[in-house]
């Protein structure tokens, strides 16, 4: 066990689904030519003044709500005071000591597996053999805050300089800050994607980390394990994905305990991770909050919301994932694990549920969704919403495997062709000729046959070796070119056995 612990905190930035900015109404639409989606308000141009998007501050509170937090009553505003060439303004319209919300927390559902190497789908990470439970922990929320985006710099292919893109200044940002209770990379990782699903299933963001929908800087630091003071921290940026925080994390806890433990100081600052090297690299000293000179933004009221209006938000509140994954294992019957998979992405939940409407096996839905279909959308980087197989052609091949139609290793053969041809799987199964077969009398002809021309592994069957009659199933499998029922084949393969050896008593 290390000398050392972490001691983990996490800052989301998350980019609210409105048409138009949060103050001014420049349309928010991504892809546009750069500086389109601009005018005097979000340029900072003199004499132009702000007004706040209701559908922000909307949205922002079903997030604070939804993280358990307390919703403040009044909103103010504040200017945060810094430079930067994307920030047109040289000051951020944002909240200081009035945030949206604060004092949350969230559940983290799975909080204790460690991430595949190759997980099946972007946001799931429990490999194969630690699906035994899902364990969840109590992280807190410090609070949620609404505050403008920057603009965006463009370096790539300029020698002097670099270009701005002002699009993005004044797109409704909402930042959220845990409290600093995460204590490793793979709890971290869970974090955001428990994080990330409820952000889905309220419908505030795409949460598109591409898009920079959806952003994240991590503060880290170590302390020797059981002590109660914290180390000294320093905070991550740069990292484009939950797979490069966690490995950003992984690395900077590696290099401060290796520091520590050479008697090294850790300087308080701000570091960017590099992917390509693997490696975190210093970037500038830490800002504290004085260094912004913080105070109230004298173009914005303050002003208050009633309880009526937050109660009238709560009321519009959908199902969450945590109370998702709990109606999964009632309603249809699955395991914890199964139910944790399916949820954590709102639209594989939805695709689950859409199937499973067509009245098949909820389990072997849930297996076939979770192995077979994800990986072929993975192996072809197709989201499930585009899947080109629909929940119900995935219920009607599950159907064909339950009425013995088709075997199982047959369908995994059809599935592929559904995906590429947008066939239907019982089509398929009629132009390829692969129903199963489930003739008795014919099976049972076979059998014998199989018995008959394989003695020795017959008497070992007799005998007491069990695992010796998968060698004779494979022969009848073989004789019926893959198409016999492989269930039958063992129960009369069973029965001609134990018949021959009674008879021999």
């Amino acid at each position: 066990m290390s000398t050392y612990e972490p001691v983990i905190g996490l800052e989301v930035h998350v980019q609210l689904k409105t048409e138009s900015k949060i103050f001014c109404a420049c349309s928010t639409e991504f892809g546009r030519e750069p500086n389109e989606n601009t005018c005097p308000v979000c340029l900072g141009l003199p004499g132009s003044l702000p007004v706040l998007n209701e559908r922000a501050l909307e949205l922002a509170i079903k997030v604070g709500l939804a993280l358990n937090c307390q919703v403040s009553p009044r909103i103010k505003f504040d200017r945060k005071n810094y430079f930067y060439p994307d920030l047109p303004k040289a000051y951020q319209i944002s909240q200081y000591d009035m945030p949206v919300s604060s004092k949350g927390y969230l559940m983290v559902v799975g909080a204790g597996f460690k991430p595949a190497p190759t997980p099946p789908h972007p946001s799931l990470s429990p490999s194969e053999g630690e699906r035994a439970k899902v364990r969840g922990r109590r992280i807190g929320i410090t609070r949620a805050h609404l505050e403008e985006d920057a603009g965006k710099l463009l370096h790539e292919g300029i020698k002097d300089g670099s270009w701005v893109d002002y699009n993005r200044a004044g797109v409704a940002l909402l930042e959220i800050v845990s409290e600093p209770d995460l204590r490793s990379p793979e709890e971290a990782f869970q974090y955001l994607v428990s994080l990330k699903a409820i952000l889905q299933y309220l419908g505030v963001s795409d949460c598109d980390m591409e898009k920079g929908s959806l952003r994240c800087d991590a503060n880290v630091s170590v302390r020797t394990r059981g002590d109660a003071p914290f180390g000294t921290k320093v905070e991550i940026k740069n990292m484009n994905s939950f797979k490069a925080v966690q490995k950003a994390l992984a690395y900077e806890i590696k290099r401060q305990s290796e520091a520590l433990e050479s008697g090294e100081k850790i300087i308080q600052e701000t570091r960017l991770w590099n992917e390509s090297k693997g490696e975190t690299l210093s970037m500038r000293s830490k800002e504290y909050a004085h260094d912004y000179r913080y105070f109230p933004e004298p173009d914005l009221v303050p002003f208050s919301v009633t309880n009526t209006r937050i109660d009238e938000i709560k009321k519009s509140l959908p199902e969450l994932p945590q109370v998702r994954l709990e109606r999964f294992q009632k309603q249809y019957g699955l395991s914890e694990y199964d139910a944790y998979v399916l949820v954590s992405e709102k639209s594989l939940a939805d695709y689950f549920e859409a199937s499973a409407s067509e009245k098949v096996s909820p389990k072997m839905l849930s297996n076939w969704i979770q192995s077979e279909l994800l990986a072929l959308l993975n192996l072809k980087k197709v989201l499930i919403q585009e899947s080109p197989v629909k929940p119900k052609d995935l219920a009607e091949l599950i159907r064909l495997i339950e009425n013995n139609t088709i075997s199982g290793k047959m369908a995994k053969d059809v599935l592929p062709e559904m995906f590429e041809g947008g066939k239907s799987a019982e089509a398929i199964v009629r132009e390829k000729g692969l129903v199963q077969v489930t003739d008795t009398r014919l099976l049972e002809e076979i059998a014998e046959r199989v018995i008959q021309a394989n003695p020795k592994v017959a008497d070992e069957v007799k005998s007491g070796k069990a695992q010796a009659i998968g060698f004779l199933v494979g022969q009848v499998m073989k004789e019926t070119q893959g198409k016999a029922n492989p269930r039958m084949i063992n129960e009369i393969l069973s029965k001609k056995l134990a018949l021959s050896t009674r008879g021999k008593a």
